[in-house]
């Protein structure tokens, strides 16, 4: 269990906000598997303000949903508030979550994201803004640098994050310009737990219980971030649990689990989601691609799976499958 400001967290392992990915039916069958505490999918400020509708799917929940936190994407201090604002009274998260690390170059363009971490005045008035009038923790999302890292520039930025009254940082350990390729910078990450007196999170691959397990170790933060590690396998939330209780390495899922859960995974995007089927089957495809993407045969599969037009066509694909 773990703190942010006076919020008792039940764990150190987090389901982060994946844009597009991490829906409803994402997170309840991610908690069915041992994720404790999710986000939402990452709302604009920009399109909540203006109510745009996009954000009704991304704000679904459920009573099994929960516990829950919100993160909020924007550029403009007063805007940024107002979204907060209804935020807090749509879904009532445990707190609210600053992004200061998207790479996005659109999101840049709005000064808001990664842009965040080479404008400080702007983040620090964000944050203050935020802290002061919310009446809920407030924790930033950051990058450990814009072009390039710079051990002194990130010591100041985690200064101004906390300074402001940010109650928790979570770290991923790339720059902006890495995007999402390249070794993840352990070094930066412990850099800045060691910089505040506030709770800690590492971002970047954790792709595994070992992982995860590198992360706290390397860094002596509080918890991790899971994001791309979850997609497609829901399992990584138990076996990080366990991983860290014990050492041990987890057994493989067998496939039959993987099918079974997939299938369950589509039925829960089939009654939750907004949209009609029609809409949503790209992203079936998609989700179904990411539990396959182990199997020796997936390469063949994809094509089957890439032509199906329909749930049912997409059922009758997976259970043809006999791996």
């Amino acid at each position: 269990m773990v703190k942010i400001g006076p919020v008792e967290i039940p764990t150190n392992i987090f389901l982060s906000p994946l844009a597009g990915v991490s829906d409803l039916s994402f997170r309840l069958i991610s908690r069915e598997h041992g994720a404790k505490f999710c986000f939402y999918e990452m709302v604009d400020s920009n399109s909540l303000v203006h109510g745009s509708g996009k954000d009704k799917d991304i704000l679904k929940t459920h009573p099994k949903d929960s516990p829950i936190a919100a993160q909020i994407l924007g550029g403009d201090q007063d805007k940024t508030l107002k979204a907060a604002e209804i935020l807090r009274e749509k879904v009532e998260p445990a707190f609210i979550d600053l992004n200061a690390a998207c790479p996005a170059k659109k999101v840049i363009k709005k000064q808001a994201g990664a842009h965040l971490l080479r404008d400080l005045p702007r983040l620090e008035a964000i944050i203050k803004s935020l802290s002061s009038r919310l009446n809920l923790p407030v924790t930033v999302k950051i990058r450990i640098g814009y072009d390039q890292l710079d051990f002194k520039a990130l010591v100041e930025l985690a200064k101004v994050c906390q300074g402001s009254g940010a109650a928790a940082l979570f770290v991923h350990g790339r720059t902006r310009k890495q995007m999402y390729a390249g070794e993840v910078n352990y070094e930066a990450i412990k850099l800045v737990k060691q910089t505040v007196n506030i709770p800690v999170f590492g971002s970047g691959d954790i792709l595994s219980a070992q992982l995860a397990g590198k992360m706290l170790d390397l860094t002596v933060c509080d918890g991790v971030f899971v994001a791309r590690g979850a997609i497609g396998y829901p399992w990584i939330f138990k076996e990080i649990e366990d991983y860290f209780k014990t050492g041990k390495i987890p057994p493989a899922v067998t496939f039959a689990q993987k099918k079974k859960v997939l299938k369950q995974h589509l039925l829960y995007m089939q009654k939750y989601k907004e949209s009609r089927l029609t809409k949503i089957i790209g992203l079936m495809r998609r989700i179904t691609l990411s539990y396959l993407k182990s199997l020796p045969e997936a390469k063949r599969l994809r094509q089957k799976i890439t032509s199906t037009k329909t749930h049912a066509e997409l059922l009758d694909v997976i259970e043809s499958i006999k791996s």
